[in-house]
């Protein structure tokens, strides 16, 4: 069949994109035509040179644009024509302008294809912030210190002690030609502080062992220890509760031994107290009360007999209430009564006497701190004690404690220690004894590891109702040098004297002695 030459055949379908540029084309030209029926001529620069114009081949196929009212084409402007041709003769750039389209002739773009963009939930994460600047450790204010060994929330500062020396009057005794004696001792103590939140557990003890090698009679043990706990109840309530034990020997010329003695007999004395703590606001009020045991061992004689020393065993029972008040953070004045009973095992001693007594003591003092360069606690009072046996007097007399820290300079620390008590013996006719006791010590940091320390000693006992008075004085020095936290090397000196009014009694000892001591 032959072809018609004026028959059109019907175009393929456009696709997507050439849909969009025959829309902006179309576009384009209706702005053309647009400008050309205002009468304004098109300006130089608007088409690049080069560029061929948009032609349609066939109108028909493109179909109707939306908004118009025919089939037909619009026709050129007058003019048009020949303004693009002078555009493009004259070979200007294109002006860096973005058509303007209308919004009915506006088509699809690719940027309105894609698909949504994911809103924004978080901000992005920021840069993590520099660390603080490291602070610098505290200065330890003794580096020669143990550390300690801590077991769960305790901390133990155990340490031993070996060390050896030489003793001119290893038994204390007033004979004439007494020989001295080389001699080793060996010390352990360890020290317990609790580290807790609420509560607290603190205590020291320690034990000791001096061996005479030349005089084996006159070796003895002693020692002494105490553990405190405290119960926070609540804020102002507290629960204390306290242990405490010592152990001593008797010298052989004490007028409690009735007879020459071999050895040193053992004296074991424990108890403990309890009480309750309260304070309202600046008013303290404690009550507490306290059991002691005291046992003495039995004496050998001389002549190979037993001296029974069971007469003096007896146990004392206390009750004390103290009320205190803080005038100012470091000054805190109190007044305390006390009621005791004195029990002997047996109700008759070896003399025929009954030493079991009552006693009532009134105390007033003070606790202190001044500058952090004075503190300590001072007491004194009034006791009377009454005894079973008629034959006896009251004992009355002058109580009092105190315990004073003064540090004059960061290098030197003075301390002083004083006591009054009364006490009980077994000597024939006499109630009990007045005892006094003073303590100096006065410590000087040569380096911060080596120490030197001066003391001085004087205790005097009285025994009431007789003549029997001993003093014992007792001066001397001692040397530290910390090697390590853990190693430290010590040597001391010490002159003792007693002086007594029974005949026979006075003596004199000088002790030297060197030793190493390991602490943790």
């Amino acid at each position: 069949m032959a072809r018609d030459p004026f028959c059109v055949e019907p175009e393929a379908p456009l696709s997507g994109r050439a849909r969009n540029l025959l829309l902006t084309g179309t576009a384009l030209a209706g702005l053309a035509l647009a400008g050309g029926a205002s009468g304004q001529a098109l300006q130089g620069g608007i088409l690049r040179t080069g560029t061929p114009s948009l032609t349609v081949p066939n109108a028909a196929a493109a179909g109707a644009m939306p908004g118009s009212t025919g089939g037909q084409p619009a026709a050129d402007a007058p003019g048009t024509a020949a303004a693009t041709a002078t555009a493009i003769s004259r070979g200007q750039p294109r002006r860096a302008s973005k058509p303007v389209q209308a919004p009915a002739l506006r088509g699809t773009t690719q940027r309105d294809l894609r698909p949504p963009q994911a809103s924004i939930t978080s901000l992005p994460t920021a840069d993590a912030a520099p660390p603080p600047p490291r602070r610098r450790p505290p200065r330890d204010e003794d580096p020669w210190a143990p550390l300690g060994v801590r077991l769960g929330s305790l901390v133990l500062r155990p340490a031993i002690t070996a060390s050896g020396g030489y003793d001119t009057n290893p038994e204390r005794s007033a004979a004439a030609g007494v020989k001295g004696s080389l001699f080793q001792r060996y010390d352990a103590e360890l020290g317990i502080q609790s580290d807790w939140n609420v509560h607290e557990l603190k205590g020291q003890i320690r034990g000791g062992y001096i061996d005479y090698l030349r005089n084996r009679p006159a070796s003895r043990p002693d020692g002494e220890g105490t553990l405190d706990l405290r119960l926070d109840a609540s804020r102002d309530t507290r629960i204390l509760l306290e242990t405490r034990a010592r152990l001593d020997t008797q010298r052989p010329g004490s007028p409690d031994l009735t007879a020459a003695v071999q050895g040193r007999p053992q004296v074991w004395q424990y108890g403990g107290s309890a009480g309750v703590q309260h304070d309202f606001n600046r008013l303290q009020l404690t009550l507490r009360g306290s059991a002691d045991r005291s046992d003495y061992e039995d004496a050998q004689l001389s002549s190979g007999r037993v001296l029974s020393q069971k007469d003096r065993n007896q146990t004392q029972y206390g009750l004390r209430l103290r009320a205190a008040y803080e005038v100012t953070p470091g000054f805190k004045p109190f007044v305390q009564a006390e009621i005791d009973r004195r029990d002997f095992d047996e109700k008759v001693d070896s003399s025929g006497y009954m030493r079991s007594s009552d006693g009532l003591t009134g105390r007033i003092g003070s606790s202190f701190e001044f500058s952090r360069q004075l503190t300590g606690e001072v007491s004194g009072g009034y006791q009377n004690r009454r005894y079973e046996d008629g034959r006896l007097r009251d004992l009355r007399g002058f109580v009092g404690d105190a315990a004073l820290l003064w540090s004059p300079t960061p290098l030197t620390t003075v301390t002083l220690r004083g006591a009054a008590e009364l006490g009980d013996t077994t000597v024939a006719g006499s109630s009990g004894t007045t005892a006094r006791r003073a303590t100096i010590e006065v410590a000087h940091a040569l380096r911060r590891n080596l120490t030197l320390t001066g003391f001085a000693n004087f205790a005097r006992t009285e025994y009431e109702g007789q003549s029997l008075r001993e003093d014992l004085m007792n001066v001397g020095a001692r040397l530290e040098y910390k090697l390590t936290r853990t190693f430290a090397v010590r040597a001391s000196f010490t002159h003792e004297r007693l002086n007594s009014t029974a005949t026979g009694a006075d003596y004199t000892a000088n002790v030297s002695q060197v030793g190493l001591r390991v602490q943790f």
